[in-house]
This record gives structure tokens, C-alpha cells and sequence, in this order.
């Protein structure tokens, strides 16, 4: 039998690894456990954000040239590099925790059995040698020097002349900025980004092969989840994630409607097909577990089922039909033990077969929400949308 990992190594990060995290612990960037936050976010805001400043001021495209996007005036720009790229780095250190408290929570709550923590922890060391991986980080490097920027160069033809493009001969040409946005600025973010989907490839991944170890459930857990809850809330620590690519889709939104005149009703499905998406991109992957839950529900329904004939036939021997004799009702516990088994039953009963319930969805559901609520600034005035609200309130 495979012997089981000790508990420093069954003290799992889903980020404290990898080539980047390494180069930054020695560049002085990171410490072991993400120490330095404030500093990686400065320095990698500023590398990828502060040139294309400079170049654009030494160009006249900073606040110009007539008919043209100025850079200061980019929404979109400002956002993915002031708002969601400091964002999706802080996230890590949010990440970083909750994923080792879930991770120890299969654990302390006895989830796993004692013989079956040894295909725990071969889960907890394949998680590890993937988020590990050289070859992995060099690879999404690759993917974002080719098939990122064909895509991006496919978008920037925003239908007019902007600080980082201009048309000349019939095609777009980069300028000075547009040439750092290209080579730096947009690789930077779109790398951070696909790190972030691969690790949570690896977190989906280590959930599906916890799900087909014979875990121990209890269906009358006061969680309704036969204490699998904890799955639920723990998508919360990707929150951030969600926060960055709705103020993504937010700041590209604000430049279409402000500067190419499109109304903001024709992304209605944009949005509504992002919240959907992502809640579901974080959720869904815990329907990995409904197996086990929906067998935990039906076996506990069967026993406490069971048992509950059991004693109010007894009960009703006893205290109904007084077959046993004259006793003294006052007193007595088999009524609170009736009261209690029927408690018990209701909680089976209840029980659901995915460990997130409405609330875990409609939190999601807002912070992806939450960065597009200023784009309703584009339909009304402040004064006129606060006045709305006062109204819907009062």
C-alpha cells in the first residue's frame, strides 16, 4: 500500500508552485506564501501599463489626435490593466488559503476514510506535479505568443483610428504604444489569465478523482449537503476571477458605446451569457459529487426511514394503544426522541445532491455582475439613476 503523504505535504496551495512563482520568490517578488503582494502588483501594473503612457504622451496619443481613441480615454485599456490585471495577481493570496482549508477539510471532517487516504493524497501529488509543471507554463507562454496574438490582432480594428493602431494602406498598423501593447502589455495579461484557467483545470481535476473515492457522507448533517457545504463557499475564493473578466467585458463595452455609438442594450446577451457562464464554469464541476450525495440522500431516507417505523410503532404501543400498562406521560424522553428522529428525517429529506445551494449561485452571480453596474451610468445621468433606486427602495 502506497504510504500516506505527512501533513506538510498534505498541505496543498493551489498557487504556491510553478516556474513564475519560483522566479518570483527569487527576484524577491514573493516570499514562500505569496509574502511581497503589494510589490508584484506595483511592478507588474507598472511594466505592462506605465510604457504605453509614456509612448503614448511622446506621441501625441495620449489625449489625441483628433478622430482618433486616446489612450486616457481607452476603457478598455485602463481597465485590464488598472483594475483586472492588479486584481487577478492579488487573487492568489485569497486562493492560497481557501483552497489548503478545503483541501484539509476532507480531512478533519473524516470525508475520506482512513484506508482511503492513500488514493487521497496520490490525488493531492497529482494536483501538485501539474501545478508544477515547466512544461505547462512554457506552454501557455507559447499559446499566448501565437494563438493569443492572432486573436487580439483580429480585434483591433475598432473601426477607427485609436492610439494604438491607425489604418494606412488598408490595413491597421501598430504605433509606437500599439507595438509595446503587442509585444508586453497584452501577453502579460493574457498569461495571467490562462494561468488562472489552468489552475482551476487542476483544482476540477483533483475534485473528480476525490469524488470517486468511497467518501464518508453523513446524510443528517445539519448542512443539507451531508457535509460536503464547505464545497460550495469555497468557489468564493475565485470571486476575484469573476470580478476581473466582468470588468473586463465592462471597460470593452464602455468603449463601444462611448466611442462607436453603439447602444448598450445590443450586449444584453453579452452579459447575461458571461454571469451565466462563469457561475457555471465554477459551479458545475461540483456536480462531480452529486453521485455519492443522491446514494448518501437514498440510504439515509431507507435507514432513518427504517427506524422511524420502528419507534412510533413502538411508540404507539406504548403511549397510544398503553399495551405495556399505566405509565406517566410527564416526564418522559420518548416524546423529544420522536420530536428529534423527525428532525433528523426532515434533514435527509432535504438534503441536496450538489454540495451549493441558491445562494452560493447568486453570490457568484453578483460579483461577476458587480463591474458592469456603471455601464447603466451610459443610459442615465448619476443623479437620474440614483433617483430610480430611491424609487425601487422607497
Amino acid at each position: 500500500m502506497k504510504v500516506s503523504l505527512t501533513p506538510e505535504e498534505q498541505d496543498f496551495s493551489l498557487v504556491l508552485g510553478g516556474p513564475v512563482y519560483q522566479l518570483f520568490r527569487r527576484a524577491h517578488l514573493s516570499g514562500p506564501a505569496l509574502e511581497q503582494l503589494w510589490r508584484r502588483i506595483w511592478i507588474i501594473t507598472l511594466l505592462a501599463w506605465l510604457p504605453l503612457l509614456v509612448l503614448s504622451v511622446a506621441t501625441g496619443r495620449a489625449w489625441g489626435p483628433p478622430g482618433a481613441l486616446p489612450f486616457l480615454r481607452d476603457i478598455e485599456a485602463q481597465v485590464r490593466f488598472l483594475v483586472a490585471l492588479p486584481v487577478l495577481i492579488a487573487a492568489e493570496l485569497i486562493v492560497h488559503g481557501r483552497t489548503r482549508s478545503v483541501v484539509a477539510q476532507f480531512l478533519i471532517r473524516e470525508i475520506i476514510r482512513p484506508a482511503d487516504v492513500p488514493r487521497f493524497d496520490s490525488a493531492l501529488a497529482s494536483a501538485k506535479r501539474l501545478r508544477n509543471s515547466i512544461l505547462v507554463e512554457l506552454g501557455l507562454i507559447v499559446v499566448v505568443a501565437t494563438l493569443g496574438h492572432t486573436l487580439w490582432r483580429s480585434t483591433i480594428a475598432f473601426g477607427s483610428s485609436s492610439w494604438y493602431a491607425s489604418p494606412e494602406g488598408g490595413r491597421m498598423q501598430l504605433t509606437l504604444p500599439g507595438v509595446w501593447l503587442a509585444a508586453v502589455s497584452i501577453p502579460i495579461s493574457q498569461f495571467i489569465l490562462l494561468r488562472w484557467y489552468w489552475r482551476l483545470v487542476i483544482w476540477f481535476r483533483f475534485l473528480w478523482q476525490v469524488s470517486r473515492i468511497d467518501l464518508h457522507l453523513i446524510p443528517t448533517h445539519p448542512d443539507r449537503a451531508a457535509g460536503l457545504s464547505f464545497l460550495g463557499r469555497s468557489t468564493y475564493a475565485f470571486g476575484p476571477l469573476l470580478f476581473a473578466q466582468g470588468a473586463l467585458l465592462s471597460g470593452l463595452i464602455a468603449t463601444r458605446v462611448l466611442y462607436g455609438g453603439q447602444p448598450l442594450m445590443s450586449f444584453k446577451l453579452d452579459i447575461i451569457g458571461l454571469i451565466g457562464f462563469f457561475v457555471l464554469f465554477l459551479l458545475g464541476p461540483l456536480m462531480v459529487f452529486t453521485g455519492q450525495l443522491s446514494a448518501a440522500k437514498r440510504g439515509g431516507l431507507a435507514q432513518y426511514g427504517e427506524l422511524a417505523s420502528e419507534y412510533v410503532t413502538a411508540f404507539e404501543k406504548r403511549w397510544i394503544r398503553r399495551e405495556d400498562g399505566e405509565e406517566e406521560l410527564l416526564g418522559t424522553g420518548d416524546l423529544q426522541s420522536l420530536s428529534d428522529l423527525s428532525g433528523s428525517y426532515a434533514i435527509v429529506k432535504e438534503t441536496s445532491i450538489v454540495p451549493f445551494g441558491v445562494q452560493d449561485i447568486s453570490r457568484l452571480a453578483a460579483v461577476t455582475a458587480l463591474p458592469l453596474l456603471p455601464l447603466t451610468l451610459t443610459v442615465f445621468s448619476l443623479e437620474e439613476l440614483v433617483m430610480r433606486v430611491l424609487k425601487i427602495v422607497f
